[in-house]
């Protein structure tokens, strides 16, 4: 559903995207190809900016796809950008190079998400990953943050669940803040809720919250790097809101791990 802002206020919206991203006038007015006098006048209700300067200037703010609808509705322009269902049949080769991504990073975990944290696809790896998490938490619509954290998730078997559990709040508040995304913002305040406080004094040696996972499995401890990947260039707004994590072992032991458990699952 794209986000209605009234035409009269689309002054104020394109300043609030402004101060979110913490870009003066002069510079937006640089990105965009305009001057900053210009700039100043839209903000104020002065102006008017065209189509063009609508979509250049969201694409200076890099403001998301479905929030650049908004920004265009609310400039009394038509929405530029489609939002077309994922299984809809038009997006059959988006879908089939995804799963070949998600295939080919076999025999590890890999997921797509939304915008949400809610998961899309999956690749048989993951099931691995997932073990011991209640049923309840796997039917749809699935929120992969919830099921990382939550003690009825994988949250038991992770031991460093104060260390990689703020890892992933805080990835998802620099999401949702950057998105102006309330949905994320209220699955956040919920994963709080899960994770030891957030320490006042790090313990010497602390190395960042962008640590490996550490995964008790069959009584041994895994070790799990994450990679994010995101589809900036696509000019669809499901498409674009899409997240595919990757999990790469950080060690031989993880590495052999899920070349082991991939093979019993295909057998």
């Amino acid at each position: 559903m794209v986000t209605v802002v009234e035409p009269a206020g689309f002054a104020q919206a394109l300043r609030e995207w402004r101060e979110r991203r913490r870009v003066s006038q002069l510079e937006l007015a640089l990105r965009a190809g305009t001057t900053q006098r210009h700039v100043s006048f839209i903000e104020r209700g002065r102006s008017l900016p065209g189509r063009s300067m609508v979509v250049r200037l969201a694409e200076a703010l890099e403001v998301p796809l479905r929030e650049r609808n908004a920004l265009l509705l609310a400039a009394g322009f038509a929405p530029a950008y489609p939002q077309t269902s994922l299984d809809d049949p038009s997006l059959d080769p988006v879908r089939s190079a995804l799963e070949h991504v998600l295939d080919g990073h076999m025999p590890y975990p890999a997921v797509l998400t939304d915008r949400d944290a809610q998961l899309v696809a999956a690749n048989p790896a993951t099931g691995a990953l997932l073990v011991g998490t209640a049923p309840w938490l796997l039917d749809a619509p699935v929120n992969l943050a919830r099921v990382l954290l939550h003690p009825d998730g994988i949250a038991p078997r992770i031991g460093n669940l104060g260390e990689w559990g703020w890892h992933v709040i805080d990835g998802l508040a620099r999401k949702a803040d950057r998105d102006r995304n309330p949905a994320l913002e209220a699955v956040i305040a919920e994963l709080v809720e899960y994770v030891p406080p957030r320490p006042r004094h790090l313990p010497a040696g602390h190395l960042g919250f962008a640590v490996p996972l550490r995964l008790r499995a069959d009584e041994q401890e895994l070790a799990l790097l994450t990679t994010l990947a995101h589809f900036a260039t696509a000019i669809d707004v499901a498409v674009a809101e899409l997240t595919l994590e990757a999990f790469l072992p950080a060690d031989a032991a993880t590495a052999a791990f899920f070349t082991q458990s991939t093979g019993e699952v295909r057998g």
